[in-house]
């Protein structure tokens, strides 16, 4: 409808009445409900619990598109798109179930995927993030590098506290590929304050391909390293995947004029 008017009230419609009550999408569902319950013959208290309905799953679904731009994934990917058949070693049932409930959001609890390269961490971890925003948790996606440059070029600005507070308020913050990149002292530490702020705010997933006894490579100190992984284990699962690079799979079937090949049969 076009915009409501502001004249006398008592000349409004009943779209433009609810449109002033700010139940956007009951007006422009009106229509429709009113040609649906007429149909079936319903009651004025079905048609408005019907009505409100509409309102309801309405701003459900545009509260989720927001919190899904932005958490910034980098693509939408979900648990029932996973190729579990691929890794070689994956704790299926557990990250099913953890999809299903989400309860380690509530509880503050941690999870840390670890595995080689291209086994499928990144996937589980958005699609995890997904499931969090279709939950209405307010969620972010980074890789580690990018966390860390965003705070060191905070520093220069003297925007730190609000650079932090970025990292630390989302009730699940996702950190995508540790390990691919040593950090220096600044990254270290800064490292080390979101891990260490995120105790009262939220959980973390974290997905690196390294063990915990190469932290110390990445960070480049071990006491901060072991500082870290102690923060995120104490209150935390960490899932381990083992297996081939799906990537390099996928390159390698393509070059063989094998990709697609699995969707014939």
């Amino acid at each position: 409808m076009n915009k409501p008017r502001l004249d006398d009230p008592a000349t409004w419609t009943a779209e433009e009445h609810l449109y002033h009550l700010f139940l956007f999408h009951a007006a422009k569902g009106l229509d429709q409900t009113i040609e649906a319950c007429v149909k079936e013959n319903r009651d004025h208290r079905d048609f408005l619990v019907r009505l409100l309905d509409v309102e309801r799953v309405g701003r459900y679904e545009s509260r989720v598109k927001r919190l899904i731009k932005a958490a910034k994934f980098p693509a939408l990917k979900t648990i029932d798109d996973f190729d579990w058949a691929h890794p070689a070693t994956i704790p299926k049932q557990s990250i099913l179930t953890l999809a299903r409930s989400l309860d380690f959001i509530g509880k503050h609890e941690h999870l840390i995927f670890i595995g080689p390269g291209g086994v499928g961490k990144t996937h589980l971890a958005i699609a995890l993030g997904l499931a969090a925003c279709q939950r209405s948790i307010r969620t972010l996606y980074t890789t580690a590098a990018d966390m860390i440059n965003t705070l060191v070029a905070s520093q220069v600005d003297h925007s730190l506290v609000r650079s932090l507070k970025r990292f630390t308020a989302p009730g699940l913050l996702i950190i995508d590929e540790l390990g691919y990149m040593p950090l220096d002292k600044y990254g270290r530490d800064l490292f080390f304050q979101v891990i260490s702020k995120r105790a009262d705010t939220g959980s973390v997933i974290l997905t690196t391909n390294k063990a915990f006894k190469d932290w110390g490579e990445v960070f480049q100190d071990n006491a901060v390293a072991t500082a870290i992984a102690e923060r995120l284990i104490e209150h935390g699962d960490v899932i381990k995947i083992e297996g081939s690079s799906y990537r390099v799979k996928q390159r390698r079937q393509k070059s063989l004029g094998l990709d697609g090949l699995q969707d014939k049969k």
